[in-house]
Formats: structure tokens, C-alpha cells, sequence
């Protein structure tokens, strides 16, 4: 089973980054064929609306994102992770879950299927440093309707408050089990 792990974050070896490496870690103990994509890496441009996408489901902008789309589109399960900037998903994540407008035109002007692969599911993985009630309802809705787009189920999410320091996730052995065991849950279908 193929898993695609998306890393949003700017900052490496992170909060978020070590917790998308033990969702991974999970799914690949259990079977996973996994593969990590850090967006930081990748030169995406933003959507800039010009809608050829609405005539044959193709983004027109020749960048990375080229490169991330099949990989999108073959993965049978995908980790999403990503820190809370301003209630949502950094600029990275926003470029790439923008970009992929192109999938959505495609599921729902040209009514075409999005990928070959049947019964695609995601989860969310998101890191925030402060702890407000609310602080993760937006970002969940964002999220929802990107794996809408891209026809994957959004099938789980792990929302960790109060981690800002880079790496002092490590010291929150919960939230390191809970990663790994949402990786195994995504491959296995088995709840703990």
C-alpha cells in the first residue's frame, strides 16, 4: 500500500516533522510502502487562476508541483502534517493544497475521476503552539475539503497543542505513540 507523507511545515526536524516521521514509521512497521515529501524542499508557485484546468483537469504552471501531482494521485493513503500559522496551513501547504485546483476541476467540472485508485484515505497530523479552544477548527475544514478535492476520505487527524519549541514533542511520549498508532490505523484499518 502506498503512503505519501506531506510535510507542510517550514521548519525542519521539527515538532511536526517528527510526528509525521512516527505516523510513517506506523504505516511502514505495518506494511506501508512510504514516502515523505517536504514541501520547503520543492519550488511551488501559487494557483494564479488562469482555469485551463477547468478545460482538461491539468494545472498549467510548469514548477515542482509537476513532479508532486502523480504522487498525489497514486497514493492509496495520505498523511498530511502540518503546524498551525494563523489558525490554518502555512504558505507551503496553502501554495500545494492550492495548486492542486486542478484535481478539483477535474473531479467536479469535467467529471472525471481524480485518481484509479478506489477508497483513498487521509489523515491530518498538526502541531500548534498555543492551546485555544478553536485553534484547530479552521485548519480542519481547510483540510477536509483539499482531501475532498483530491478524493481521499479524511479518515482520522492528531492535533497536538502546546509545542513550540522545535523538538520538545519528544518529550510528549503520548503524542509520539498516538503518530505512530494513527500510521498503523491507516494501513491496517485496525483501531487501537
Amino acid at each position: 500500500m502506498k503512503v505519501l507523507g506531506i510535510l507542510g511545515s517550514p521548519r525542519r526536524e521539527g515538532n511536526t516533522e517528527i510526528l509525521l516521521d512516527e505516523a510513517l514509521r506506523g504505516a511502514s512497521d505495518h506494511g506501508g510502502l512510504c514516502e515523505k515529501i517536504i514541501l520547503r524542499d520543492l519550488k511551488i508557485t501559487p494557483c494564479l487562476e488562469i482555469y485551463k484546468c477547468a478545460e482538461d483537469g491539468v494545472c498549467a504552471i510548469q514548477d515542482e508541483m509537476q513532479g508532486l501531482f502523480p504522487k498525489i494521485i497514486q497514493a492509496e493513503r495520505l498523511i498530511l502534517a502540518s503546524p498551525i500559522f494563523f489558525y490554518s496551513v502555512p504558505a507551503l501547504a496553502k501554495a500545494m493544497i492550492d495548486r492542486c485546483q486542478s484535481l478539483w476541476a477535474k473531479k467536479y467540472i469535467l467529471k472525471l475521476p481524480v485518481s484509479p485508485i478506489a477508497e483513498r484515505r487521509g489523515v491530518f497530523i498538526s502541531v500548534a503552539a498555543t492551546r485555544g479552544k478553536k485553534l484547530f477548527d479552521g485548519v480542519r475544514l481547510t483540510v477536509q475539503y483539499f482531501f475532498d478535492a483530491i478524493d481521499v476520505a479524511y479518515s482520522d487527524e492528531l492535533f497536538v497543542r502546546g509545542a513550540d519549541e522545535k523538538g520538545e514533542v519528544r518529550d510528549q511520549p503520548e503524542a509520539l505513540k498516538a503518530a505512530y498508532d494513527l500510521g498503523q490505523r491507516l494501513v491496517t484499518d485496525k483501531e487501537d
